[in-house]
């Protein structure tokens, strides 16, 4: 896999392809301060569609912005933004958010839709999960893993959305269609992320079965490699063997009208792919009596430059025009293009949250400023090790998830975040800084931690703040397993680690935290992985046990 590329950086890259992408769809917008996408001519009288996740996926899902689609897309690093972007194409009958089920997506997306429904709107959640490759006993507890099978769903979704048939009976979306879904994916090799120094490969007589679009690694190395034919036999049949008690999801009868998705990952040539086309098309009819009325390929839902490929076959099919990336900008081109400068917008900055003074923990100004950038330049000091372990056992973003936030909390102190020495301040900062599953951990951590300041604030002004015991409100309870997602102690994730230093931090504190925090990953060495997986609920790329 080749590590070079046009632009080398990844700083402001993504900025700089929305204003691009949006450039063949004249009635499409971009709020670029929160990087939302969003359509102009949207029909407020219809559901509201929208969607998004990490980018790299492109033209997930930007491109799916569009009349019979997605009203607008996320396509930032976090999901921080999402009330924005609700608030930017508000809706009469409501707003659907649909996301792929992974942890960090999951994680983000929640606390923003009550935060809509607080200011008023009516929003649901449909979580898309439609991977074989984990199977039913191993996944039961985080369901299936997203991969490009999404993208029929919000296809037939926004057909009847634009048609005013969604929903039929108020806006309860239980989407029938995710139950008749079935992908996996079959990798040649790994990503390379531009920037990145550390990459993970596979060997040149190696294929990967059951890979996910962010360098998960799949369940299934195939060495030799085998014939093509032989390839998509063990796809098809991962996917429709309905007597694999693990696999088996979906019943596809003769006779269903089904349309075949295959996704181009990003590295794939385009006379390879329509031979494969052509041999999942050919196997489809011999061996399972499946003709699909739809087939679909392309670049579809990347994975940067991955030389791999997904299979989804969906029981379902659609015919609604959309002026979307799905036909390929046929329609888009023929209209007059708006000026660039139209289409960039910027939306009004949110006023920062207030802070109570009398629930405030203060500090002196110069102290919490010389022990954040301490902690922070540490972080970054530590980003190319934390990226290392992170390329062995996951997709490699936990060192820059880290990164990212230590440096955006540097840029808040060079604005003058701790001037005011106000420890909730700095709590508030650092809930929505980071992206990912990490990211969507320890803001909820954070959160959890302001609130229990706020709450013992006499307790922690007489021993010392956020170090202090906080004993009188768990720090950790809104990460408890129960809560949010299945992980605990003993599942080898971040939360060997987490939960241990919560704990010892509400009896004892802070000192203690860190020597169970140091006990409980040490003990990950000798654990074996419980949930099934990468980036479902839970990131097994988080986890700090290293070889």
């Amino acid at each position: 896999m080749s590590k070079r590329h046009l632009f080398e950086s990844p700083d402001g890259l993504v900025n700089k392809a929305l204003r691009g992408i949006i450039a063949y769809n004249p009635s499409l917008s971009l709020d670029e301060g929160n990087r939302i996408v969003y359509d102009t001519a949207y029909n407020r009288a219809n559901v509201s569609l929208i969607s998004g996740g990490g980018s790299g996926h492109e033209p997930a899902w930007t491109g799916y912005v569009g009349e019979n689609m997605l009203a607008a897309s996320v396509p930032g690093d976090i999901f921080a933004t999402i009330v924005a972007a609700v608030e930017a194409v508000p809706s009469d009958k409501g707003t659907i958010l649909v996301v792929t089920n992974y942890t960090g997506d999951c994680l983000h997306l929640r606390p923003r839709q009550r935060e809509g429904q607080r200011r008023g709107h009516n929003c649901r959640i449909i979580i898309c999960g439609d991977d074989v490759s984990v199977g039913k006993g191993r996944g039961s507890m985080v369901g299936r893993r997203g991969l490009a099978g999404q993208i029929g769903v919000l296809k037939v979704m926004g057909g009847a959305a634009g048609g005013g048939r969604l929903p039929r009976r108020g806006l309860r979306p239980r989407c029938r269609l995710l139950q008749q879904i079935v992908s996996i994916a079959a990798t040649l090799d790994h990503c390379h992320v531009p920037g990145r120094t550390e990459h993970a490969t596979l060997k040149e007589d190696e294929v990967e079965l059951g890979t996910g679009p962010h360098n998960e690694p799949g369940f299934l190395k195939l060495s030799p490699p085998p014939s093509p034919s032989e390839l998509v036999a063990k796809i098809l049949k991962n996917c429709l063997d309905e007597s694999d008690p693990e696999r088996g999801y979906v019943h596809f009868a003769p006779g269903d009208e089904t349309f075949l998705l295959v996704s181009n990952f990003g590295g794939m040539s385009h006379l390879e792919m329509g031979a494969l086309v052509d041999e999942l098309l050919e196997q489809l009819e011999t061996t399972w009596s499946i003709e699909p009325v739809r087939v679909v390929c392309g670049f579809l839902e990347t994975s940067l430059n991955a030389p791999a490929f997904s299979v989804s076959v969906i029981k379902s099919f659609f015919d609604v025009r959309t002026t979307t990336y799905w036909e390929s900008m046929t329609g888009a081109q023929s209209t007059r293009r708006r000026r660039r400068r139209d289409q960039i917008v910027s939306a009004p900055k949110e006023e920062p949250r207030p802070v109570d003074d009398a629930r405030d923990l203060k500090v002196d100004p110069a102290l919490l400023e010389s022990m954040l950038r301490r902690a922070c330049a540490a972080v970054v000091d530590s980003e190319p090790d934390l990226t290392r372990w992170d390329t062995i056992m996951g997709d490699g973003d936990c060192g820059e998830t880290l990164k990212t936030g230590a440096t955006a909390l540097l840029s808040a102190l060079d604005a003058g975040l701790a001037k005011p020495g106000s420890a909730v301040k700095v709590l508030l900062e650092l809930e929505e800084i980071m992206g990912g599953t990490l990211g969507g951990i320890l803001g909820i951590f954070f959160v959890s931690l302001r609130a229990a300041v706020e709450s013992n604030i006499s307790l922690a002004s007489s021993k010392g703040g956020p170090v202090a015991p906080l004993g009188r409100r768990p720090v950790l309870r809104p990460v408890q397993p129960e809560a949010v997602h299945p992980a605990k102690v003993g599942d080898r994730t971040v939360m060997d680690t987490l939960i241990p230093f919560a704990e010892a931090m509400e009896k004892a504190g802070f000192a203690e935290g860190v020597d169970a925090a140091i006990k409980g990953a040490e003990a990950t060495k000798t654990m074996t992985p419980r949930l099934a997986g990468q980036r479902t609920w839970v990131d097994r790329a988080t986890t700090l046990s290293f070889p």
